[in-house]
């Protein structure tokens, strides 16, 4: 029987090249594992209307943890479009697969390793290696919206003095998105900070928020950090804004090490940080909880692309590098990163973004010669 059993949800799109080309180099690595495909993607909202079928989500509760390819996302007036004619009166909504998985598995921790390998043409800077915590259920991406705003949202909203000003607004005119945090949302993400930098000898842990503007989602966040940072006396703790973040990324990205932030905020600086290191195409991610996780490119699904085997598969690499790691085969790990390092150092084998002419399956059969 063989060790582990994967879920394998290459998705839309790119993601279905990528996926092939992370099956080229497990393969080549013996990876002792069963591979069991999954459905997830906009071809089954398309004629299901519901792009997670419950059948893929009893599939993961089988499996030991997940690699992911990429899925196409679009707002909720246009997706209606392209449903089945025989849905389209349903009553359906479209909801993010990725995001819906992330909370259904309780996935808290996104993990963004944002490391520069030598060789690669579109580093920033060769010596970059930042690791980005973004909690991953809450903030921002909680989901609770209103559109048109009910009557008994927006009067409970006007129990507060700064609400004063929408009173008179319609509620087919306005919209609201909410920032949910949670002591233990909270709680739980920064100690995955805390607990990563202690591990892996990390110097610091930084904290990315706007509480001077968000004070009470912010101060709540801050106000654990600070205190949590009592018990790391090993580890430097910073606070940043995430506006000046950005420009700091920009001026001095080698002076950080770990940063941790809440959904939204660690969605724009992971990818600001992945820019450093050669954008998506390199940029990996590991969706993190207490039983599973899911792995995965951060790129999305490039409708475009699909079937050309043009992008760079070198982030889904990664990202199955990080699941073999994450199930505690460390020395398949390392000898799959090494191999990656090799092909770029190189630099003989180079997809479109790289300035280079070779398909996504030259690139994964390059590593798997590595290995």
């Amino acid at each position: 029987m063989p060790k582990y059993k994967i879920a394998v949800l290459p998705g839309d799109g790119v993601g279905i090249d990528v996926t092939e080309a992370a099956m080229v180099v497990l393969e080549k690595i013996g990876f002792d594992a069963e591979y069991i495909y999954g459905d997830i993607g906009w071809e089954f909202w398309c004629k299901e209307g519901d792009p997670f079928p419950e059948r893929t989500v009893k599939l993961l509760k089988r499996t030991d943890a997940c690699i992911f390819g990429a899925i196409t996302s679009k707002p909720n007036k246009d997706a209606l479009k392209e449903l089945a004619p025989e849905l389209k009166d349903k009553g359906l909504s479209y909801f993010s697969p990725i995001v819906r998985l992330r909370q259904e598995f309780d996935l808290y921790t996104n993990l963004r390793p944002c490391k520069a390998y030598l060789g690669n043409p579109l580093n920033y800077r060769d010596d970059l290696d930042l690791v980005i915590l973004r909690e991953n259920t809450e903030g921002m991406y909680a989901g609770v919206e209103f559109h048109p705003v009910p009557d008994e949202v927006k009067n409970a909203l006007l129990l507060h003095p700064k609400m004063k000003k929408f009173e008179s607004v319609p509620p087919d005119e306005m919209a609201i998105s909410t920032r949910i945090m949670t002591k233990k949302a909270c709680t739980r993400i920064l100690k995955a900070a805390f607990e990563y930098a202690r591990k892996y000898k990390r110097k610091s842990v930084t904290i990315v928020e706007k509480p001077n503007v968000l004070r009470e989602t912010g101060g709540l966040i801050l106000d654990i950090a600070r205190k949590m940072a009592e018990e790391y006396p090993d580890i430097e703790f910073w606070e940043t804004n995430v506006d000046a973040m950005a420009m700091w990324l920009i001026k001095n990205p080698q002076d950080y090490s770990v940063l941790v932030a809440e959904n939204l905020f660690g969605d724009i600086i992971s990818d600001l940080s992945a820019q450093l290191v050669g954008g998506l195409g390199f940029a990996c991610s590991g969706n993190i909880g207490d039983d599973y996780a899911v792995f995965e490119p951060t790129h999305g699904s490039a409708p475009k692309y699909t079937g050309m085997y043009k992008v760079n598969p070198i982030a889904m690499l990664l990202a199955t590098k990080m699941m073999m790691e994450w199930l505690g085969e460390a020395e398949e790990a390392g000898r799959l990163e090494n191999a990656i390092a090799e092909v770029i150092r190189e630099g003989k084998v180079r997809t479109y973004d790289m300035g280079g002419g070779s398909s996504t399956l030259d690139m994964a059969h390059a590593v798997a010669s590595k290995l």
